[in-house]
């Protein structure tokens, strides 16, 4: 390939990057995520050594994500009335006071288990209403142009965090305790508020807000139900999301009970899943499309390599297996985001991610349990095993989607628009 052919394939795959704006938030983003994963896997490990209980792990992680199936829809409509950098400023500026305080409570030795249940459930009061203001906050920033290219890298980002957030918490947990975990994820908060509140808000384009009136949230849902090309997205992820993204809940019993190891076996799952997301989040960012057809393939893959790795039978294989899953679990996660964004109206926009974001973590109250029960009963390969299930399930009812309504549906199958129509920067 000539440098001028690399070097476009370069451009393509971070075209969203040209937009200022962008640049500057993920600076932000950037930092705070990696603590935002060092949490994650603190949290998880902080409840399996207080309870030693797989079940526990997942009804932590169940009461985190509750608030998301129980205020989501009405997160969404908050987020299509308000100026949604305001809204995040605040929201992430309280999720830095809350890890802070687990923080305080875990290194002096005081936390109890509800402690962190409670602090759970706060955290996820916080999350059903930054969701959706940061999912379509994203298309304000950088234009219809190269949102896809924008979600992906975003993804990206998420995972380059999930690749070193975990494996420094599986190390400073085993070195000064879960505790010091928390309290970097409370000072990482900084940085996103401040790239928020520096951002040149001249260079944004803000959705149309939505008139404040009642019966919003029910016209969200109707709307939602009698437009396929969103209606169909949704129910996907709600059943992936249910059972297969359970990630908290299973690999530390895989690291535990499984490999019979420590925080570092756990953090470096973590971690390989995390490597495996940026490598497919990279091609995502290049050559990904969008659309049911899109997800069903992603769907089939995903699927196809959760079954590996529930089978791998040495813990290498398992790393290596377990990173595929990441490279499948982003390519589905991105195209199902960038699929519903594209097709949903402005005033709409916040009301549909919502429901996105019930559908992604809002289902984990009901996933999260089960695969804790699964995990616990039978190990955590069965808990893969069930994730497999879950997309083998999706797949099919993907299909049957297609079948109803196959030129509604596959409008949207074609990759983005060129970066050339991106916001001007």
């Amino acid at each position: 390939m000539t440098p001028g052919g690399i070097r476009a394939i370069g451009g393509q795959t971070f075209a969203a990057f040209a937009v200022p704006n962008y640049r500057h938030y993920i600076r932000g983003q950037a930092v705070s995520l990696i603590g935002t994963w060092m949490q994650s896997v603190a949290q998880s490990w902080l409840v399996l050594q207080l309870t030693g209980s797989a079940t526990a792990v997942g009804l932590a992680v169940a009461l985190q994500t509750l608030p998301v199936l129980l205020l989501g829809p009405y997160g969404g409509v908050v987020a299509d009335r308000m100026d949604k950098r305001k809204l995040m400023l605040g929201l992430q500026a309280m999720m830095g006071v809350l890890a802070l305080a687990l923080g305080l409570l875990t290194v002096t030795h005081v936390v109890e288990l509800w402690q962190v249940y409670t602090l759970a459930v706060l955290l996820g009061l916080n999350n059903a209403f930054e969701n959706p203001a940061r999912q379509t906050f994203i298309l304000e920033m950088v234009g219809p142009g190269v949102l896809r290219n924008a979600v992906s890298l975003n993804a990206v980002l998420v995972n380059v965090a999930r690749a070193l957030g975990p494996a420094a918490a599986g190390l400073i947990i085993t070195a000064g305790g879960t505790g010091i975990c928390f309290l970097i994820n409370a000072a990482s908060f900084v940085a996103v508020v401040i790239s928020l509140a520096t951002l040149d808000t001249s260079a944004l384009t803000p959705s149309e807000r939505a008139v404040r009136s009642g019966g919003q949230l029910r016209e969200g849902l109707r709307y939602v139900s009698r437009t396929p090309t969103l209606a169909g997205p949704l129910l996907m992820m709600a059943l992936v999301g249910c059972l297969a993204f359970e990630f908290q809940v299973t690999l530390p019993v895989i690291a535990a009970h499984t490999f019979r190891g420590n925080a570092d076996t756990y953090g470096f799952l973590s971690a390989a899943m995390g490597l495996g997301a940026i490598g497919g989040g990279l091609w995502v960012a290049n050559r990904g499309n969008t659309g049911v057809a899109a997800m069903i393939r992603s769907s089939i893959l995903f699927g196809i390599v959760m079954a590996i790795a529930a089978v791998a039978p040495y813990y290498w294989v398992e790393l290596i297996a377990i990173a595929f899953v990441g490279a499948a679990s982003i390519g589905f996660m991105s195209k199902g985001n960038s699929t519903l964004q594209l097709n949903a109206s402005p005033a709409m926009r916040g009301r549909v991610m919502a429901l996105w974001s019930v559908a992604f973590m809002g289902s984990t109250p009901i996933g999260g349990p089960i695969a804790g029960w699964v995990s616990q009963t039978w190990g955590g390969r069965a808990g893969l095993a069930l994730g497999a299930g879950s997309c083998a399930l999706a797949t099919l009812g993907g299909l049957a989607l297609l079948r109803r309504a196959k030129p509604d549906l596959s409008a949207r199958s074609a990759s983005s628009p060129t970066p050339a129509a991106a916001h001007p920067s």
